[in-house]
């Protein structure tokens, strides 16, 4: 297969655009380009500086596309990256949908905007990413051409996280790799270990990640007198991520909104039982008792309940992990899921310059 060139807009360093543009390369062969904005979105002035810098980045994103000539434009997040690639004319195009519907908080002033743009670039776009079934449900309200909507995520690497059998440990041994944002409900989880702790039920909690809640979370875990039960590993190497995943027996997370989780699917292959919140986003691939546990958001007495009886089956547990292992091998392998994504832009551009 020829290789062809592709502009990336997004965050280059988030692990979920790295697994995009890796697998192209590796499956395309693409040589992939990116561009994104350099200004941080923390503090008032930074995000008075990004704003500006959003305003003037159509320019700098045709000046590359003249220099460089794409073959194609790729972007993530559909009411940012995206609406610049739609903007761009840059053919042919795709842009991905990050979350539930990417129209977040929908308390916003800026909502309605948002919106505006979200429709744009839905209606100017050649190639819709829907990572899960989940996303597709506002995409459908939002009277989006379903036909050029691909539903598919891009997968995990299974030969870097492999399936480890560890469900018989005596405690509860628990990870959570999800950053130290608000919305990540890590306040909801360390109460429900305190109740745990109430109890003298063992366990131990791992938290993997970084973010302006360490602080204050780490202080609730010695308001209940865990500390000494909860490790806060800070930010890893993802090379290193399989580890702490393999030592565990239970994944947690618990988010109030999620679009298709990679952390969850890392988690499902390696053998982790999941327990996480009762979100559309999660509903996609965990049925309740069935391959894992679905509580609902800010309830540490029900999770604190979930994780009690799931430890107090461990046969039920040995059968799920392995039904994840092959629900992971057969939607979400990276190797498989990439080569398809990568031959359907080959497609889109041999058509594009065929016509």
């Amino acid at each position: 297969m020829e290789q062809r060139k592709i502009l990336f807009l997004g965050e280059t360093y988030r692990a979920d655009a790295i697994t995009w543009m890796k697998g192209l390369k590796e499956f395309g062969p693409f040589e992939v380009i990116t561009w994104e904005l350099k200004t941080p979105s923390n503090g008032l002035l930074n995000r008075f500086s990004r704003i500006v810098e959003y305003a003037t980045a159509l320019f700098k994103i045709r000046k590359i596309a003249r220099q460089e000539k794409p073959d194609m434009i790729i972007a993530e997040r559909t009411t940012s990256y995206g609406f610049l690639a739609a903007l761009s004319g840059i053919k042919p195009s795709a842009i991905a949908q990050q979350g539930i519907t990417d129209l977040w908080p929908e308390n916003s002033l800026l909502y309605p905007l948002k919106k505006v743009i979200q429709s744009y670039a839905f209606n100017k776009v050649d190639l819709i990413h829907a990572w899960g079934p989940a996303m597709t449900v506002s995409m459908k309200k939002n009277g989006v051409d379903m036909p050029k909507v691909m539903v598919l995520p891009k997968g995990i690497d299974l030969m870097k996280f492999t399936f480890v059998v560890n469900q018989s440990q005596p405690k509860i041994n628990a990870v959570v790799t999800r950053s130290l944002l608000p919305e990540y409900r890590h306040t909801t989880i360390i109460k429900a270990f305190g109740l745990l702790h109430q109890q003298d039920i063992p366990f131990e909690l791992t938290i993997v990640g970084d973010g302006p809640m360490k602080e204050k979370l780490q202080h609730l875990a010695q308001d209940l007198n865990i500390s000494q039960n909860v490790r806060f590993a800070g930010r890893i190497n993802n090379d290193d991520l399989p580890k702490f995943l393999e030592k565990a027996n239970f994944y947690i997370s618990m988010p109030v909104t999620e679009g298709v989780s990679s952390s969850l699917f890392e988690a499902m292959a390696v053998g982790c039982y999941p327990i996480v919140s009762d979100v559309p986003g999660n509903q996609s691939w965990i049925t309740h008792r069935e391959n894992g546990q679905l509580v609902a958001v800010d309830q540490k007495e029900t999770l604190a309940h979930e994780l009690i009886w799931a430890f107090n089956n461990e046969p039920y547990r040995s059968q799920a992990i392995h039904k994840n292992r092959k629900f992971v091998e057969e939607k979400a392998n990276y190797a498989k899921n990439m080569k398809l994504i990568a031959e359907r832009y080959h497609q889109m551009i041999n058509h594009h310059q065929n016509q």
